[in-house]
């Protein structure tokens, strides 16, 4: 399986709460929607905790700010992702999406990547 992580950062004028609720309720339903289109196989959202839960264990660890969610979307295989650039309707409904995640993503300061799991424990 082939997966995308996308590491989040919400808009400034969004609280976290704000930013979590609206991904939740508006923005999965709408990946839902979609989710044949693209042949995704699996979405999963990670919701940070409080802001204020963070200090310690950032500073501990002497790591940067966190982020405000990630997102986890996996694929069967090459031939999905071949398909999602191709197929008119899966590029119509990422476009969609891209929509929707503008209204509450700082996609500048957002980073995603794919990559291939390797199952540890």
């Amino acid at each position: 399986m082939i997966k995308l992580t996308f590491c989040l950062h919400r808009l400034s004028h969004l609280s976290r709460l704000e930013f979590q609720t609206y991904w939740r309720e508006t923005h999965a339903p709408l990946v839902k929607s979609v989710e044949q289109h693209l042949r995704v196989r699996r979405y999963v959202q990670l919701h940070a905790m409080p802001e204020e839960m963070e200090g310690d264990l950032r500073r501990a660890r002497g790591g940067p700010g966190g982020y405000d969610g990630v997102a986890e979307l996996w694929w069967d295989g090459p031939e999905d992702l071949a398909h999602i650039a191709s197929d008119p309707d899966a590029i119509a409904a990422g476009r969609t999406l891209l929509e929707d995640e503008k209204r509450f993503i700082d996609l500048s300061r957002s980073p995603l990547f794919w990559g291939v799991e390797h199952t540890i424990i």
